[in-house]
């Protein structure tokens, strides 16, 4: 299924697919701008992405952007970005088309709530034009100290774990395995005010994480992998998701 260069319209806001070389450098420079890196954010997995620009549509600023990746099931899940740190066997017998999500950013000069609407959105656009089952990918947490974010953490472990048959196990050489090492009960508002806001999002719809955060120093975050099987996002929340991409 094809899927139209324009995802989504809505108020001041455009989502559309990068269609050239120049708007896949527009992308690169925002995450090179919001990542902080020293160098132009870019690696071998974008040619294998499809990106999308989310702009305000009277300046025409690039406001937001990410990659989806699409898989056609757990069998390519080793092709993925998430698969250099985490090991995600139990993912192969994942029968459904997956999508990869990553790469989000949205410019730190624009703190407008509509933006992460819209971006989720266009990803439910894109997830109903290719029909995809699960949506994944690493969602970060700034900085690489555990400290400020425990209650967050805490909770993860007590209400968002991977089901066991899709659990991810440890691959990379530095890792905080909440689950195994927390013992606190989560304060549930100190959590959800250090949760990042995409993979709140996430777990609003269900989504579900690993057991432990990859410490990655290159990047300067600590991530988890984040998983969300399409079929399982309460009927209200596909309704008011599908109502935003509609």
């Amino acid at each position: 299924m094809t899927t139209p260069s324009i995802l989504l319209s809505k108020g001041r806001y455009v989502a559309r697919l990068a269609l050239s070389d120049a708007d896949l450098r527009a992308a690169q420079d925002l995450r090179s701008l919001c990542f902080r890196t020293s160098t132009l954010d870019q690696d071998a997995f974008d040619s294998d992405c499809a990106h999308v620009l989310i702009e305000d549509q009277a300046s025409q600023t690039l406001v937001c952007c990410f990659r989806m990746m699409v898989l056609e099931g757990g069998r390519d899940v080793a092709r993925s970005y998430s698969a250099q740190f985490y090991d995600l066997q139990a993912l192969n017998s994942f029968a459904g088309r997956m999508v990869e999500m990553g790469r989000f950013c949205i410019h730190p000069d624009w703190t407008d709530p509509d933006i992460l609407r819209v971006a989720w959105g266009a990803m439910t656009a894109f997830v109903d034009d290719n029909q995809v089952e699960m949506l994944f990918g690493c969602s970060s947490f700034a900085g690489t100290e555990t400290e400020e974010y425990l209650d967050a953490f805490a909770m993860l472990k007590h209400r968002h774990l991977a089901p066991k048959r899709w659990l991810p196990r440890v691959k990379a050489p530095h890792v905080f395995r909440f689950a195994a090492r927390l013992r606190r009960k989560p304060d549930a508002k100190k959590a959800m005010l250090r949760m990042p806001p995409l993979l709140r999002t996430y777990l609003l719809m269900g989504g579900w994480v690993s057991d432990h955060a990859v410490v990655d120093n290159h990047m300067n975050t600590l991530h988890v992998f984040t998983g969300l099987e399409i079929g399982a996002i309460p009927p209200a929340r596909k309704r008011l998701l599908r109502t935003v991409a509609g």
